[in-house]
């Protein structure tokens, strides 16, 4: 009986450490290593935050979203930003969500697909997703 309890607890512990890792929740990183980012539960979907710049500070202050279109929100810092919002879960891929670029200041349709269990593809685009640009990022924890 005891043999059967640890079998069975070894293997719930293998299958939650399986689909962990078929998540894209977690810490990644950019293609350019420049910046860390925080995918996470929000709801029943995904989003994300940036949480790490290799450059944080501009002028010895820290990094805002100056091209932001809504001059009120150009004063608010780029760590801690969401930039990743409501990612579903359909089929293979989280799609339907937006990704946001501080460095233009505009948003676009985004789709996520692990490519991996530690590589995801996110890709941005405007209209259709065949036109887009798409990076690979790295899982870091």
């Amino acid at each position: 009986m005891r043999k059967l309890l640890l079998l069975a607890l070894f293997l719930c512990l293998t299958t939650l450490g399986w689909a962990q890792k078929k998540s894209p929740i977690g810490i990644w990183t950019n293609e350019e290593k420049e910046a860390r980012f925080e995918i996470y539960q929000c709801g029943d979907k995904l989003c994300g935050k940036i949480i790490w710049l290799k450059e944080p500070n501009r002028d010895g202050k820290p990094k805002t979203d100056q091209y932001n279109p809504d001059p009120k929100l150009q004063k608010r810092p780029i760590i801690g930003l969401v930039f990743l919002k409501n990612f579903e879960l359909d089929g293979d891929k989280w799609d339907d969500g937006t990704i946001y670029d501080p460095k233009s200041g505009k948003t676009y349709s985004s789709y996520m697909k692990l490519v991996g269990n530690d590589k995801i593809e996110v890709k941005g685009y405007i209209g259709i997703s065949l036109i887009g640009r798409t990076q690979t990022w790295t899982r870091v924890q």
